[in-house]
Order: C-alpha cells, then sequence, then structure tokens
C-alpha cells in the first residue's frame, strides 16, 4: 500500500511540474498581449529547453529498496512457515523414515532433560521459541522498511507542499494580470 502510494505522490509531483511549466508558457503569452514590448521580448528571447516533467528535478519512483527486500524476505519466511506448520500444510508421510525422525546431535541430546517426555517438551517449546524468533525477526525487517518508505515519502511531501505553495503564489499572479487585461 505504501509503494501505490508513493507512485501515487510521484505522479502527483509529476503533475505539478507540468502545471507549473504551462503556468510559465500562459504568463510569457499574457505579457505578449499585454503590450508589444513585451510580445518583442518573448519573440527575441531564447526558448527554454524543452523539459519532461517527470525529470524536473524530481527523481524517479522505485520504493524503498529496503522495503522490497523486507518484503520478499517476508514472503519466503511465510512460505517456509506454512510447509512446515502442521494446521497450514498437507500432512504426507509417504516415504517417509519414522526411525531417523527422533535423532537429535549429541550436543542437543545433552542439553535436554534424561526424561524423555521432558525432552520432547523441551524440544518443543525450543521449536515454537525458534518460530517465535523467526516470526519477530520478519516483522522488525518490515517495520524498518516500513520506515524507510514513510521517511521518504515524507521528505516528496514536503518537496511537494512546497511546490504546490510556490504554484499557487504563481497562479494568483497569473489570475490577477489576466483581471487586468
Amino acid at each position: 500500500e505504501l509503494v501505490r502510494q508513493g507512485e501515487a505522490l510521484k505522479r502527483t509531483e509529476q503533475m505539478v511540474d507540468k502545471m507549473d511549466q504551462d503556468l510559465k508558457t500562459s504568463q510569457k503569452h499574457i505579457n505578449s498581449i499585454k503590450s508589444v514590448w513585451g510580445g518583442l521580448v518573448n519573440y527575441f528571447k531564447a526558448k527554454p529547453p524543452e523539459s519532461k516533467p517527470e525529470h524536473n528535478g524530481t527523481p524517479e519512483y522505485y520504493g524503498s529498496s529496503r522495503l522490497k527486500e523486507a518484503m520478499m524476505s517476508s514472503k519466503e519466511q511465510e512460505s517456509k512457515y506454512q510447509e512446515s506448520h502442521p494446521n497450514l500444510r498437507k500432512l504426507d508421510y509417504a516415504g517417509f523414515d519414522f526411525s531417523k525422525a527422533d535423532l537429535v546431535s549429541s550436543v542437543q541430546r545433552d542439553s535436554y532433560p534424561k526424561n524423555q517426555h521432558l525432552r520432547a517438551y523441551h524440544q518443543k517449546i525450543d521449536n515454537n521459541l525458534d518460530e517465535m524468533s523467526s516470526g519477530l525477526s520478519r516483522l522488525k525487517n518490515l517495520a524498518l522498511g516500513l520506515q524507510t518508505e514513510i521517511d521518504e515519502q515524507d521528505d516528496m511531501l514536503d518537496r511537494l507542499t512546497r511546490k504546490v505553495e510556490t504554484l499557487d503564489v504563481n497562479i494568483k499572479s497569473t489570475d490577477k494580470k489576466v483581471r487586468q487585461l
């Protein structure tokens, strides 16, 4: 949603730039209508180079790379989680060797209690904590990506506000000139 909003802000900024360019053109026409001298000045004045509004001081908008990386990582982790979660995956035990399922390394074997039920319970808790840690890491990365995107869009909004205020002053000035004609 933030990326979509950023693209909308970018298009709005491009439209404001185009409006500013059109306003400058209309002010030249008003000067040539206002007096012969203004028309001569405009005729001999070098024409400004045609610039595309999207490159008029505004960088291209691609969204925060940090947010995109976090979203991609989140989708990968989500798919892995769905594959491993017993309620989210289809259980298929065909070809599964249950004799190897209970193999635990000697390091892990020593860190758990000797009681088989207690050991299984501790392993289950550790697995759940690992999943929670992975989920929290995913949320942290998403939050940092969102913050980066919000900061970038905040800067874009500040730039857009300045442009709109300047454009508003210029429109009022041009309107006043037209009314005087």
